[in-house]
C-alpha cells in the first residue's frame, strides 16, 4: 500500500496543517466512519446464537467514542471507578456495564455495588471480598484458560506467566467462596491477550474456557475477551483480521457446546484496540532534522509522552510524511532515519532506523494505527501538555471533541 491516509481519505474534507495551526501539535484525528465501520465488524462476531460486543474503554475513553459505540448498540467494559463514572456520564445504563477490575480496594468494589453494575472478580481474594460487600449478589469469575496470546509479553494477559484471573485448579474453591456468601455466579470471562492476528491461540482458550463453563450449573454468559489484532503494518501489506474464518471456527466451538450442556447462555466478547485503532492518526511537526555521527535523527514534537507504545512495547507505527497537505511519494527518494520525540529520555523514539522519505524541517509526520491506548496512556511528563482530539465527522468535516492541556491545567492542581 502506498499511503494509508490516500487510500481511505481520512482527512476528508480537512487539511492536515489546517487542523495544526487550528488545534496545535501534536493533535490526535480520529474519522468517525472508519470507528462506526470497526464496531459494527465487532458487533457480528457471532450471529447464529445471543452475542454481545462489549467495547474496553481502556483503549480509547474519548466521551464521543463512547457515545458512538452506545449508538451503534455496544455494550462496554470498564476497569475503574472512573471509567465506570464516565460510561455512566455517556449514558450507559448500569445493565450494558461490565466491571473487570484487578486488585481494587473495597470502596471501588462498593461503588460498582451501589450502581447495580455486575462485576468480574479476578482471584479468590478479590471474591471473597465482593461477598462480604454484596452477600446474595450476582457476580461473574475471570478464569485463567491456561493459554495466552498477544504482540509482547507485556499484553499476554492468560497463561502461567500472568497476574490476571483464576487458576482453573481453583475453580472449586471459587464456587465454595461464591456459595459462602451466597452469590450467585452469572458468568465467566477470560481474555488471553492483546494484538495477536492468529486466531489459533484465542480459539485454543475459547475452546478451554467452555469445558470449565461445564462445571457450573448454569451461567447467564460466556465472555470470551478481546485482543483482536490490527495490521500495523500496512503500508508492507499485512492483511487485516480474519473475523469471518474465526465466527466459523468458533460457531463450531459453540454449536458443539450447546448441544453438550442442553442451554445457551449469552456470548460476549470485549474488543478495544480493534474498535478505536485504525481510525486513528496522530499528526505532528518536524522541528530538527541533525546527523549524529553516521545516525540521521528527525525530532519532532511527538514524545513519549503523546505516545507511549513504542518505548513501552517496543510496537511499530506505520509513518507518512506530509508536506504542504500531501502524502510524500516514496518514489522520490528514501533515507534511513530515527524518528524521536522531545522528551529528555534516550529511549523516547517512534521509529528506529526506519526507512521513509526525505524528511525536512516544518514536515509534518502522520503517526497510523493511534486511535488506541494512544491518548489514554498520554501524560504530562515533562510538564508538557497533552494534546487536543479531533474527530472528522460523517460529513468530512472536524470536531473538537477534547481540548488540548493549558499550562493553567497542569499548575491548579498545586493551587
Amino acid at each position: 500500500m502506498d499511503s494509508y491516509i490516500n487510500s481511505v481519505d481520512f482527512f476528508k474534507n480537512t487539511k492536515p496543517e489546517t487542523l495544526l495551526k487550528e488545534y496545535g501539535s501534536p493533535l490526535y484525528v480520529y474519522n468517525e466512519s472508519i470507528i462506526r465501520q470497526s464496531m459494527r465488524t465487532v458487533a457480528k462476531i457471532i450471529t447464529k446464537y445471543p452475542f454481545i460486543s462489549n467495547y474496553s474503554i481502556k483503549a480509547n475513553s474519548n466521551l464521543e467514542i463512547l457515545k458512538m459505540a452506545l449508538e451503534e448498540g455496544l455494550y462496554c467494559d470498564a476497569m475503574s471507578e472512573g471509567e465506570i463514572r464516565l460510561l455512566l456520564l455517556a449514558g450507559f445504563p448500569a445493565e450494558k456495564i461490565f466491571f473487570v477490575p484487578n486488585n481494587v480496594s473495597r470502596e471501588e468494589l462498593q461503588f460498582a455495588i451501589d450502581n447495580s453494575i455486575l462485576t468480574s472478580l479476578d482471584s479468590l481474594s478479590q471474591l471473597e471480598l465482593y461477598g462480604q460487600l454484596n452477600p446474595g449478589g450476582k457476580c461473574a469469575i475471570r478464569i485463567n484458560p491456561g493459554v495466552g496470546a498477544g504482540h509482547h509479553d507485556k499484553v499476554v494477559t492468560a497463561g502461567k506467566n500472568t497476574k490476571f484471573a483464576i487458576a482453573a485448579n481453583d475453580i472449586d474453591t471459587a464456587i465454595s467462596i461464591a456459595d459462602k456468601y451466597d452469590l450467585k455466579i452469572v458468568g465467566i470471562n477470560q481474555h488471553v491477550g492483546s494484538l495477536f492476528m492468529d486466531p489459533e491461540p484465542f480459539l485454543a482458550s475459547c475452546r478451554n474456557i467452555l469445558h470449565f463453563a461445564e462445571r457450573f450449573e448454569r451461567l447467564d454468559f460466556i465472555d470470551f475477551g478481546g485482543g483482536y489484532g490490527v495490521p500495523y503494518h500496512k503500508l508492507s501489506g499485512e492483511e487485516s483480521f480474519d473475523f469471518n474464518a474465526l465466527t466459523e471456527k468458533l460457531t463450531k466451538l459453540l454449536d458443539e457446546f450447546v448441544e453438550k450442556v442442553g442451554y445457551t447462555p449469552l456470548f460476549k466478547t470485549e474488543p478495544g484496540r480493534f474498535v478505536a485503532c485504525e481510525g486513528g492518526i496522530l499528526l505532528g511537526k518536524v522541528n530538527a532534522v541533525k546527523t549524529n555521527v553516521d545516525k540521521k535523527f528527525v525530532g519532532t514534537d511527538i514524545g513519549m509522552n503523546i505516545l507511549m507504545r513504542p518505548v513501552l512495547y517496543d510496537s511499530w507505527h506505520d509513518l507518512e510524511v506530509i508536506r504542504q497537505n500531501e502524502v510524500v511519494d516514496r518514489s522520490e527518494g528514501t533515507e534511513t532515519v530515527t524518528v524521536v520525540g522531545n522528551i529528555c529520555e534516550s529511549g523516547d523514539i517512534i521509529a528506529n532506523e526506519r526507512e521513509l522519505p526525505v524528511i525536512q524541517k516544518n514536515d509534518i509526520i502522520a503517526v497510523l494505527d493511534a486511535g488506541a491506548y494512544g491518548y489514554s496512556m498520554a501524560s504530562n511528563y515533562n510538564m508538557r501538555l497533552r494534546p487536543a482530539e479531533v474527530m472528522i465527522d460523517r460529513n468530512g468535516n472536524a470536531t473538537l471533541i477534547r481540548k488540548r492541556d493549558t499550562f493553567e491545567d497542569l499548575f491548579k492542581q498545586f493551587l
